[in-house]
C-alpha cells in the first residue's frame, strides 16, 4: 500500500495538556484499569494522536490492517471538497470482517450474540452459528432477486435476526436501511420510497412493556398501492396471526429450508455503499446518510478497540435499537469485526419492573455498558432501592451516548452502577460522522464528567465563530470537523446538493455538525446541544420542521411551530404553538387527539410534551415564524431578544397571555 498526500493543507496537531486542578472536578482513570489497558497513559495518546494528524499515511496504512482485505488499498484518501474517497483501489467485505475471518481458531465457537427477548427468552449464537445463520439469509435475498446495490428494508425488533438480515445484505452487497421498529407506517413508507427498496424483512411484531408492536400491519398499511416491493420477509416472533398476501409475502422460517448456509462473501469497493440511514433534518422530510464499507467499518472497529478496550472475555452491551446508527455502529459492526461477544435485549428498561437492566448484567456477567443518559436519568429517578440488590461486579467499563451527559447524571453512573471503579466513556459523534469523534481513552484520559474530553485518532475538531474563526478558550460557538476521517457519510441518499448545502456551506471547507461547543483551557470540548432546528430528544434527534408538517396534516390545524425546552428525564421535550382552523375549538381532547396523530405519523418519540393553542405566532415581515422567540418564552416566561423585524409586536405579549406565561 502507498500513502496518497491528498490532503489539501497540514494542521498541526493542537496541544492537549493536563487538566488544570480546580476548574472542574477531574476523575483519573482507575489505576487498575490503566494498568492493563491498550493505551494507558496520556502521553501515548498524545503521540498516537499527533501521528494521525501529522502524518496520516503512516498512522492510516498501519491501522488499516485492522482489517482483511481481499485486494490491497493503493491511495490512501481523495478529497474533492466535500467529497472524500478513502482506501481506493482495495476490496473487502463487511461481513467477513464481522463472521469468517474469525472462524479458523477459537473465535469459532465464542458466543458472538447472546439475546434475552422481552418474555425472557434466551438465545446464543456462536461466530460459527451467526455465519452459518447469514449465509443462508443472504442466499434467501439472492433467490428473492437482491443484487449487489440493490436496496433492502430492515423493520424488525431488537431480534439476532436483525443483525442476521444486516450481514446478510453486506455479504451481498446490497444496501440495508434499518428503520426504528417504533416509526409509524407512515414513516416506513417514505424510507422505502426515498430509497426504492425492493425487498423488506418485517417480523409478525415485536414485544414492547408486555404488548404486541403489530409491525406486519404497519409494512401492510405502508405498501398498500406500492408496487416497487416485491417481497416481504416475515420472522415469526410473536406467533399472532398476521395476514400475508400471496406471492409478495412470505414467511422466513419457511424460505430458509429451501436453501443452504454456504456463501461466500462477495469482494467490495472500500466504497461501495454499506448502508442508508434516515436522520431528521432542518426540513421536514428526513435525510438519508450513506456509508460506504472500508472507512465506516474501520472508524467502527477502531473505536470499539480502544475506546471501549474491549476484551476477548468481554460481553459487550450497547443498549441502543438496531434501528439507530449507535446500534449499526456498537452493536453490530464495531464489537463483531472485534470478534467480540455482543449482548442484545428487545424490551423496555423498565418491564416488568425498574430493576430489568441490573438483573440481566447480573444474570449474564456483562462487562460493558454503552447506554444513554436519558436511560441513566430515569434510573436516578427510579431510585437506588431498584439498582443497589445486584451484583454489579461484572461491569468494567460504561459508556454514554446519544447526548451531552449532565455532570450529575455521570457522576451517579460512575457511583451507583460503576461502584466507582469504572471509567466511563463519554462519547460525541453523529450518524453521519459514522463512529465516535470526541470521547475519553479509558485508560488514559482523566475526565471532567459532562466533557466528552478530547478527540479521537485522525478528528480535527474546532469551535469557531459565524466566519469560522476559532474562539477564545471557555467561549461558545460551532463544533465543526476540519478535516475528512474514514468513517465519515459519503453523501444523502439522492441528494447531492443537500449534501453539500447542509454540511459544508456554512464555512467553507469544513464539516459543519449542528452542535454547539466550547473547549477549555485543557482542550477538553464540552458539547452544548444543537444550533440549528433539530431537537435531541432522549438521544434522537427529531427535526422540528418533521414534527410542524405532521401537525398541519391534521384536518382542524392551520399553522404549527415547534421548539425545545430542557427536560430533565429526555434532555429536550418538545413543545407546540398551534393555530386551529376557523370554527375548532381547542380542548385536552384535541390536544390528546394531536399527539396521537403525530405519533402515528412519525413516531411515539415525536409526541410534543406541551401543546399551546394560540391565535397568532411571531413572524417576520416577510412572514418567517421567529421560532427563536418562542423558545425564549418557553424557556424564561419572557422576551429578551431583537424583536424588531416582527411584523406584529402586539403578537409576542398576546401569545405570553394566552399560554399563561407574563412575556416581557
Amino acid at each position: 500500500m502507498s500513502e496518497a498526500a491528498s490532503e489539501s493543507t497540514t494542521v498541526s496537531a493542537p496541544p492537549h495538556p493536563a487538566p488544570v486542578a480546580g476548574t472542574e472536578p477531574v476523575f483519573p482513570p482507575p489505576a487498575e484499569f490503566a494498568a492493563c489497558a491498550r493505551i494507558g497513559r496520556l502521553d501515548d495518546y498524545r503521540r498516537l494522536y499527533r501521528e494521525s494528524i501529522e502524518s496520516p499515511g503512516t498512522f492510516w496504512t498501519r491501522m488499516s490492517a485492522e482489517l482483511d482485505w481481499s485486494e490491497p488499498w493503493k491511495k490512501l484518501m481523495a478529497w474533492d471538497p466535500p467529497h472524500a474517497r478513502w482506501f481506493l483501489g482495495g476490496k473487502l467485505n463487511a461481513s467477513y470482517n464481522c463472521l469468517d475471518r474469525h472462524l479458523s481458531g477459537p473465535r469459532s465457537n465464542k458466543a458472538a450474540l447472546v439475546w434475552e427477548g422481552e418474555p425472557g427468552e434466551l438465545r446464543t449464537l456462536t461466530y460459527r452459528q451467526l455465519h452459518a445463520e447469514v449465509c443462508r439469509w443472504a442466499n434467501l435475498l439472492s433467490r428473492s432477486g437482491v443484487a449487489a446495490g440493490d436496496r433492502v428494508v430492515i423493520y424488525l425488533p431488537l431480534l439476532p435476526e436483525a443483525v442476521v438480515a444486516m450481514l446478510a445484505c453486506a455479504r451481498l452487497g446490497a444496501v440495508h436501511s434499518v428503520v426504528f421498529a417504533g416509526f409509524s407506517a407512515k414513516s416506513v413508507r417514505d424510507r422505502i420510497l426515498d430509497c426504492g427498496a425492493k425487498v423488506v424483512v418485517t417480523a409478525d411484531g415485536g414485544y414492547r412493556r408486555g404488548r404486541i408492536v403489530p409491525l406486519k400491519e404497519r409494512i401492510d398499511e405502508a405498501l398498500a398501492d406500492l408496487p416497487q416491493v416485491e417481497r416481504v420477509l416475515v420472522v415469526r416472533r410473536t406467533g399472532e396471526p398476521v395476514p400475508m398476501r400471496p406471492g409478495r409475502d412470505f414467511w422466513i422460517e419457511e424460505e430458509l429450508a429451501e436453501v443452504d448456509d454456504r456463501c461466500d462473501a462477495r469482494p467490495l469497493d472500500s466504497e461501495h455503499p454499506l448502508y442508508i440511514l434516515y436522520t431528521s433534518g432542518t426540513t421536514g422530510k428526513p435525510k438519508g446518510i450513506v456509508h460506504t464499507t472500508g472507512g465506516y467499518l474501520l472508524g467502527c472497529a477502531l473505536t470499539t478497540k480502544y475506546l471501549f478496550d474491549v476484551r476477548e472475555e468481554d460481553l459487550f452491551w450497547c443498549t441502543a435499537d438496531i434501528g439507530w446508527v449507535t446500534g449499526h455502529s456498537y452493536v453490530v459492526y464495531g464489537p463483531l469485526a472485534n470478534g467480540a461477544s455482543v449482548f442484545l435485549y428487545e424490551g423496555a428498561p423498565d418491564f416488568p419492573q425498574p430493576d430489568r437492566f441490573w438483573r440481566m448484567i447480573a444474570r449474564h456477567r456483562i462487562n460493558i455498558l454503552y447506554t444513554a443518559p436519558t436511560a441513566i436519568r430515569a434510573f436516578m429517578r427510579w431510585g437506588e432501592a431498584w439498582t443497589e440488590p445486584w451484583d454489579l461486579s461484572s461491569l468494567r467499563l460504561l459508556g454514554s451516548v446519544g447526548e451531552p451527559i449532565n455532570p450529575e447524571a455521570w457522576v451517579w453512573y460512575w457511583e451507583k452502577i460503576g461502584r466507582g471503579r469504572c471509567p466511563v466513556v463519554d462519547t460525541w459523534w453523529q450518524t453521519e460522522t459514522g463512529s465516535v469523534m470526541i470521547a475519553p481513552l479509558p485508560g488514559a484520559t482523566p475526565c471532567k464528567p459532562g466533557s466528552a474530553t478530547l478527540p479521537f485518532f485522525g478528528v480535527d475538531p474546532a469551535v469557531v465563530d459565524d466566519q469560522g474563526n476559532p474562539v477564545p478558550p471557555g467561549a461558545h460557538g460551532k463544533l465543526v470537523i476540519r478535516r475528512p476521517w474514514p468513517s465519515m457519510l459519503r453523501g444523502i441518499y439522492g441528494d447531492p446538493d443537500g449534501y453539500r448545502r447542509t454540511y459544508w456551506s456554512q464555512i467553507p471547507g469544513v464539516y459543519c455538525t449542528g452542535d454547539g461547543a466550547r473547549r477549555d483551557a485543557d482542550g477538553y470540548f464540552w458539547i452544548t446541544g444543537r444550533v440549528d432546528d433539530v431537537l435531541n430528544v432522549a438521544g434522537h434527534r427529531i427535526g422540528t420542521a418533521e414534527v410542524e408538517s405532521a401537525l398541519v396534516s391534521h384536518p382542524k390545524v392551520a399553522e404549527a411551530a415547534v421548539v425545545g425546552e430542557p427536560d430533565p428525564e429526555k434532555g429536550e421535550a418538545l413543545v407546540a404553538f398551534v393555530i386551529l382552523r376557523q370554527g375548532e375549538t381547542p380542548s385536552e381532547a384535541l390536544k390528546n387527539e394531536l399527539r396521537l396523530h403525530v405519533a402515528e405519523e412519525i413516531a411515539a418519540i415525536a409526541r410534543p410534551k406541551e401543546i399551546f393553542f394560540t391565535t397568532g405566532l411571531p413572524k417576520t415581515r416577510s412572514g418567517k415564524i421567529m421560532r427563536r422567540l418562542l423558545k425564549e418564552l418557553v424557556r424564561s416566561g419572557r422576551i429578551q431578544g431583537d424583536t424588531t423585524t416582527l411584523e406584529d409586536p402586539a403578537t409576542v405579549a398576546a401569545l405570553a397571555r394566552e399560554i399563561g406565561r407574563p412575556g416581557d
